[in-house]
């Protein structure tokens, strides 16, 4: 299966190159060696989880580059040492893409790197335990990270405020009704959406849950919280439990035996950079 969702579109990516090169490269410039050929390979300097190559392969597209040979995939899983892509071209166009291919690759590939490992320790956990990235993302990056995350085998927790009905502490505070009332309100409005309620203690949990909420995301839950609110839920509650606040690769297998259903992350976005190697060579 493949785990390259979509690829970014021409218009962000020339932004991108833009910015880099705004009024043009000023050292292949005053070198005058612009005009000749070479190639540029790109390379996975440690194991890690792919994404973006097929941007990388556009931008040089974009600068008049031609790829050659074959292309890992976004969401591939690489050893150290693997090639990614190479591109061919002339240097004017092989410089202005490098640093901005590079860099895109190895800010993608930290995210989708760091995505697979909470999924890898959630499945550990719990066969089929999935993982949900939040939206704290860097703001003005969403496409981008997002992708990122779908290599990794992860999966958006909310892409927007105006994806999901997620109820915070935040909100309640301006609300004068019970639970109940609050559940079934935003089901008779919006009927084809699950209601989602952010809780803080297995009491607060086990409140809203016999309100018929659809899911219960739980609030720096330590695992033997979640245990026990897994055990005290009665038989047949609709709610699914979902960890989150400090989820992270280490911990994830741990929330994902205790009970929970999902795990929501923001750990990703914050994951070192993967390396990517590139080597500049001369065409004959």
């Amino acid at each position: 299966m493949s785990l390259n969702p979509y690829t970014l579109p021409d218009s962000l990516l020339e932004q991108l190159l833009q910015e880099d090169a705004p009024q043009g490269d000023a050292t292949t410039h005053a070198l005058g060696i612009g005009g000749r050929r070479g190639r540029m390979l790109f390379a996975a300097r440690h194991e890690m989880r792919l994404c973006g190559s097929e941007e990388a392969v556009r931008m040089g597209a974009l600068r008049g580059l031609r790829c050659v040979g074959d292309v890992a995939a976004s969401g591939s899983a690489l050893a150290a040492g693997t090639p990614i892509l190479t591109l061919e071209g002339d240097v004017a166009g092989l410089q202005r893409v490098w640093k901005t291919a590079q860099t895109f690759m190895e800010y993608l590939s930290g995210i989708a790197s760091g995505t697979a490992a909470i999924v890898s320790a959630a499945q550990r956990g719990r066969a089929g335990c999935a993982v949900a990235c939040t939206r704290k993302n860097f703001p003005g990056t969403k496409t981008a990270a997002i992708k990122a995350v779908l290599a990794g085998g992860g999966v958006p927790h909310r892409l927007s405020l105006s994806e999901t009905l997620l109820v915070f502490a935040e909100h309640r505070v301006f609300l004068d009704e019970e639970p109940a009332a609050t559940v079934g309100r935003l089901h008779q409005q919006w009927p084809e959406r699950a209601v989602v309620v952010e809780v803080a203690s297995v009491d607060e949990a086990l409140l809203w849950a016999s309100a018929g909420v659809d899911v219960l995301q739980l609030e720096k839950f330590t695992p033997a919280s979640v245990a026990a609110l897994r055990a005290a839920l009665p038989a047949g509650t609709r709610a699914r439990l979902a960890a989150a606040g400090g989820v992270k690769a280490d911990n994830a297998e741990d929330y994902a035996r205790a009970g929970a259903d999902f795990l929501v992350s923001s750990a990703p976005y914050f994951a070192p950079p993967r390396d990517v190697a590139v080597r500049l060579t001369v065409c004959d």
